[in-house]
């Protein structure tokens, strides 16, 4: 599959230091591994989730995070571990302006699915 785990601290340390550019291409990179994960149908690639999430003023990036978690729900499922409803807590995150730790989160559950 080619996903390799990231490290959290990490990323989220990149993120601030290169002022966001970072926080986009983690964006981008979780769109896409989440995709492979959860073996969807023609999904949505990292780089257009970001350029709709951009036009739209950030609300695809609401509904992004919802999906987000549904597909990191069904690959747990898939590979017989307990899943939760995620969306509703990315989508959360996501709206009070903790996109960021929605986006930990998420690279936690990856993490997990492909230790």
């Amino acid at each position: 599959m080619g996903i390799q785990p990231r490290n959290i601290a990490t990323c989220i340390v990149l993120s601030i230091v290169t002022c966001g550019i970072y926080g986009i291409y983690w964006f981008i990179k979780l769109t896409d591994e989440v995709n492979a994960l959860a073996e969807v149908e023609a999904p949505t690639s990292g780089g257009t989730a970001f350029l709709l999430t951009l036009i739209t003023c950030n609300i695809y990036g609401f509904y992004w995070a919802y999906k987000q978690g549904e597909k990191l729900d069904a690959a747990s499922s898939a590979k017989g571990q307990p899943s939760s409803n995620s969306g509703v807590l990315y989508l959360i995150l996501q709206f009070v302006g903790l996109g960021v730790v929605a986006y930990a989160l998420m690279q936690n559950e990856i993490n997990k699915l492909v230790a």
